[in-house]
């Protein structure tokens, strides 16, 4: 039985930080960080929404578009590193906002949990979804895999300028209209590491950034390459002598923590790729360079980042790289139209890749390019650390969905925030309902409970 995606709805915070403001206040060169990081606004959460009020709307918009009433929909994940509860599941948050549109009890048969593996979990929740269907168990039902954060830093921590808020729903079924999964081909890596994580009681992550980058790249690398060997076993692909399994992968949606990070796993990974076939001997012979090698043969993080020469060499090597037609080809055809959301919205954790994913179809189809058939490749990352490599097909019905899709418009009116405002929200200065947009047509957060027999619990609403 086939499974995929019917169809995406987001929603995104209103507010936004204009990254060369934010440059300018921290004493940067806004082009630097914008060249640098490939963004330009960075979404924020108002005082009255929180990452299950922003998954609660994600889903109301899909159901609505959809004309899908509680009685169709079997399962509703949530997935997300941003959650408010130690036991509670953001899922069930979402099922109570929802109930004040649909009914009392309307969601009352349908299951579901909070996923959490960094920014890997989304992926994890959509195959396990994906499964359901195919094993015959959703019975004609729909999932709804949702997919919500706010990616938060310290002030004045390099990450702060990769913020970001949003959250992605998408509809799952037998007969999907966008894309169906490649069946027997998923990949994932796995391994115990502290490259970015968050203990109880801190609101912000620890980060070890060049770390984390380079380990998302060799875990995405080794998850790509045990898809390759399903891709081939199943018969999916057929490579012929002298071709890379990326040569079959129409288009490549990679995890975005900032924009320009998915050209940076890209080149990683066509390096990788093209490293051993004869294409490679000619794009070595135009870069005038060969590629350095570290000088530890155990290849660790740590002895690759600690050994300097290397890294400087490399990083002349991917410039130049980065310059070869080959690698513009490739990147303005596989790549390119899936970083234009993320440069204005900014970072979201989970949602990141199928932000990218949904980028990609509005602006590749607004290019006018006929998706009919061609395959999409996903490079799903979640610090911990976890990948997760899988594909699909997009179907002829895709247009019916995707010509409807207006970035600008599903986010609506946005409103640029002072550099004070930021910091009183950034800070939890303000609260709940000190909010600085009103609500349109949206769950918003109301209040949460500090007394001793309501601590922690929060009250919702749908602001009409």
């Amino acid at each position: 039985m086939a499974a995929g995606i019917d169809d995406i709805a987001l929603y995104v915070p209103r507010l936004f930080v204009d990254a060369r403001d934010f440059a300018k206040a921290r004493g940067m060169d806004p082009d630097k960080l914008q060249k640098g990081l490939g963004v330009s606004r960075m979404a924020i959460v108002d005082t009255n929404q929180d990452p299950a009020c922003m998954a609660a709307n994600a889903c109301l918009r899909i159901m609505e578009r959809n004309k899908i009433a509680p009685k169709d929909v079997g399962r509703l994940y949530v997935a997300t590193e941003s959650s408010l509860d130690e036991s509670k599941a953001m899922n069930s948050y979402v099922i109570g906002m929802l109930e004040q549109v649909y009914g009392n009890d309307s969601f009352g048969h349908c299951g579901g949990i909070e996923c959490k593996f960094a920014c890997v979990s989304g992926s994890y929740a959509l195959y396990d979804n994906a499964n359901w269907i195919r094993a015959g168990e959703a019975e004609g039902k729909s999932a709804i895999v949702v997919v919500s954060d706010i990616a938060k830093y310290d002030m004045g921590s390099s990450g702060e300028y990769t913020q970001g808020a949003g959250a992605i729903a998408m509809l799952l079924n037998d007969n999907p209209r966008i894309m169906t999964f490649d069946p027997k081909v998923t990949s994932t890596s796995i391994k115990n590491e502290y490259d970015f994580y968050r203990p109880f009681g801190k609101e912000t992550p620890i980060v070890n950034g060049q770390y984390s980058n380079l380990l998302y790249m060799i875990q995405v690398k080794k998850a790509l390459m045990a898809y390759k060997e399903k891709a081939l076993s199943t018969g999916i692909i057929k490579l012929k002598e002298g071709e890379s399994i990326l040569d079959y992968i129409d288009f490549i949606n990679m995890h975005l923590p900032y924009s320009n990070m998915g050209k940076k796993a890209l080149t990683y990974l066509l390096r990788h790729e093209w490293r051993s076939l004869p294409r490679w001997k000619g794009i070595i012979e135009k870069m005038g360079m060969p590629e350095p090698a570290p000088k530890d043969p155990r290849g660790t993080i740590e002895s690759i980042l600690a050994d300097e020469e290397f890294m400087q060499k490399d990083h002349e090597f991917t410039k130049r790289f980065t310059q070869t037609e080959e690698f513009q080809e490739a990147y303005d055809s596989k790549l390119a139209s899936s970083l234009v959301a993320a440069s204005t919205v900014g970072n979201i954790y989970t949602a990141s890749l199928y932000m990218g994913f949904r980028s990609c179809l509005e602006f590749e189809f607004q290019k006018g390019t006929d998706l009919d058939g061609k395959r999409f490749g996903f490079g799903s990352y979640g610090s911990g650390s976890s990948a997760m490599v899988f594909s699909g097909v997009i179907m002829p019905t895709y247009k019916e969905i995707v010509k409807n899709m207006n970035l600008e418009a599903e986010i609506g009116d946005r409103r640029k925030v002072s550099l004070e405002e930021y910091e009183q929200i950034h800070e939890s200065k303000l609260g709940p309902t000190e909010n600085i947009l009103e609500g349109k047509k949206e769950f918003i957060l109301v209040g949460v409970g500090s007394s001793p027999e309501l601590r922690g619990q929060r009250k919702y609403v749908f602001k009409d």
